[in-house]
């Protein structure tokens, strides 16, 4: 006599594999939006912390030169005169255009000169200054 064994399929069901796929899903769906804000959280850190470095070398330079503010943006002085001149290690960049570049702007709202983000559509330059009144901010796309 032939004895017949019962055999067992190890593994998992169809079942228990969606299961554990809905439940990633879930957990993808709440984990990924924080990331995307964490990024831009970092992004809007590092703009605000560059702005006020920027900003005391400015201060600095107007100090070194008289009380008036480097012309940044027009054809006086640029970033790269203040990086030889020993006051930036480096080219100050914009995290949200990834330029160095600087553009005048005298339409810095009174009421808030503190502005860090300057929205001007389809730019690709990095920074809005005010040489009057030593602003400047970031240009966001």
């Amino acid at each position: 006599m032939h004895a017949s064994r019962k055999t067992m399929a190890k593994g998992f069901t169809l079942v228990e594999i969606l299961i554990v796929v809905v439940i990633l899903g879930i957990l993808a769906a709440i984990v990924v939006p924080q990331f995307t804000n964490a990024a831009n959280d970092a992004r809007d850190g590092n703009v605000a912390t560059q702005v006020s470095t920027i900003e005391s070398q400015l201060e600095l330079w107007a100090a070194q030169n008289n009380g008036s503010y480097a012309d940044l943006a027009t054809a006086g002085e640029t970033f790269a005169d203040l990086v030889t001149g020993g006051y930036f290690k480096d080219l100050p960049v914009n995290p949200y255009t990834g330029a160095s570049t600087i553009v005048a702007n005298t339409t810095f709202d009174d009421a808030d000169p503190s502005i860090t983000l300057f929205t001007v559509a389809n730019s690709t330059d990095g920074w809005v200054y005010d040489a009057g009144s030593g602003n400047i901010a970031a240009i966001v796309p």
